[in-house]
């Protein structure tokens, strides 16, 4: 399995929304595109003072998460949809992206 873990660091003041907006609209539209979410929300902490959040994403192969992720940024519904929301809020992100076992994304979801 293939889990992706991605890295917001938000613009001040918008992390509460962020993470709204997030579980709201964005995971369900990414589940509705067959994107497996395991997990996402806020940071504990705050890296130099910046407000952060995570999205914690599995996928069956490498070349699953590069199609997938393409196809779903491309869409009609992510564009018309919670995008502007998202980006506007996020300063910078990072992703890795690993090989794992399915254990590790049972244990990092969130019931």
């Amino acid at each position: 399995m293939i889990l992706e873990i991605r890295t917001y660091r938000l613009k001040p003041g918008t992390r509460e929304e962020f993470v709204r907006v997030m579980r709201e609209e964005s995971v369900p539209l990414l589940e509705r595109a067959g994107i497996r979410v395991v997990d996402c929300g806020p940071s504990l902490v705050a890296e130099d003072g910046h407000e952060e959040a995570y999205l914690i994403r599995a996928f069956a192969t490498l070349d699953e998460h590069r199609s997938q992720e393409e196809a779903f940024y491309r869409s009609a519904a992510w564009r018309s949809g919670p995008r502007e929301a998202i980006v506007s809020r996020i300063d910078s992100s990072h992703s890795i992206v690993l090989d794992a076992p399915e254990a590790a994304a049972a244990a990092l979801r969130r019931a």
